[in-house]
């Protein structure tokens, strides 16, 4: 559809640019110089159709925009199109005039060249020269001045000229500005949308948060409110586990994968003391090394007998996790008897 538009556009600013040309061909007396004439006409179009149909690419780094003719592509004219423009604008006034004599410069043939350079100059407007489209209109408005009078030169097409181009300086801008507003409300629904999904991902975490939390501690506040909280021992060391699992997924939900917990309940089965601990060191992590990560801290809590157990998820640019073990020495003193790091890669650096 927009191809099909900006066609349409581009064959109408052809057309009728050929049928400003065409009215210095319909002679009511023959020119004192045809050729001159007949060569400005053709100057006059190759330069509009120069204009119009010019593709050029997309400045750098800018954002489109829509604009008249170019249907969201913002086609500059090149500056040497530009400044051909300019030329025309001050070459074909004082050719036609020449080329038609001093009896005929009021003649319809004689003054087609204030609308068509006034039509030049509106494309030259939309394609993003307006400094090359004013300074036309104002060679324009000189030359016109200086052959036919400026009584004549805005009776016979001079105001019309200038009307066009700032009409097109208008148009360009308002289409120009809905386009940036279009742009802006795209983004903030782009935005909007985002900030919904989020809110979507959030709520279906807390689902998953709640559904856990009731699988895990479920049935042990069922058995708590039975009895009293009258507990065995072997149920109030499922209620520890119970906790620390809970505490677990609130603090580092990005260490815990069904292993993990599991070796995380052994440890606590065993009347360990583990702390998870997760300060965003695993955001960006891919999905095979987070697996790696996980299985190797699987492995370490298999295997650690310490009394207290840190678990650490730090933002190091090598080290993803740190587990720390601690237990009592002989002296009643707590000394480090497990230290070991994952590496964030793969690679082991």
């Amino acid at each position: 559809m927009t191809v099909g538009i900006r066609s349409v556009l581009t064959a109408l600013a052809v057309a009728f640019t050929t049928y400003l040309a065409i009215g210095a061909l319909l002679w009511t007396t023959t020119p004192a110089h045809p050729l001159l004439l007949i060569a400005a006409v053709v100057l006059y179009l190759l330069t509009t159709w120069v204009c119009i149909l010019w593709n050029v690419r997309r400045p750098a780094g800018e954002v489109a925009h829509a604009v008249v003719g170019g249907l969201g592509r913002r086609s500059v004219l090149p500056v040497w199109a530009a400044a051909l423009s300019v030329l025309v604008a001050a070459v074909i006034p004082s050719a036609t005039w020449l080329a038609v004599g001093e009896d005929a410069r009021l003649e319809g043939f004689a003054t087609w060249n204030l609308g068509a350079i006034g039509a030049l100059m509106s494309i030259v407007m939309v394609r993003r020269r307006p400094w090359a489209a004013w300074a036309g209109i104002v060679i324009l408005a000189i030359s016109a001045t200086a052959w036919i009078g400026p009584a004549d030169a805005l009776a016979l097409g001079l105001v019309g000229a200038v009307l066009w181009v700032g009409m097109a300086q208008l148009l360009t801008w308002l289409v120009e500005r809905a386009a940036r507003d279009t742009a802006e409300l795209t983004d903030l629904e782009r935005a909007a949308s985002e900030w919904l999904a989020s809110q979507e991902g959030m709520r279906r975490e807390r689902r998953t948060h709640i559904q856990r939390a009731l699988s895990v501690a479920g049935p042990v506040l069922v058995r708590t409110i039975e009895s009293d909280g009258g507990l065995s021992e072997d149920e109030r060391v499922q209620a520890r586990i119970a906790e620390g699992t809970l505490r677990d997924d609130l603090r580092g939900p990005a260490l815990l994968d069904d292993l993990v917990r599991e070796r995380l309940a052994d440890a606590r089965r065993r009347g360990a003391a583990v702390t998870v601990l997760d300060e965003g060191g695993l955001e960006g992590v891919m999905d095979a090394d987070l697996l790696r990560i996980r299985r190797e801290l699987a492995a370490v809590l298999g295997g650690a007998t310490s009394e207290r157990v840190y678990i650490r998820a730090s933002t190091h640019e090598d080290v993803a996790v740190t587990v720390v073990g601690r237990s009592a020495g002989d002296g009643g003193e707590e000394s480090v008897d497990l230290w070991h790091e994952i590496s964030r890669r793969g690679d082991g650096s």
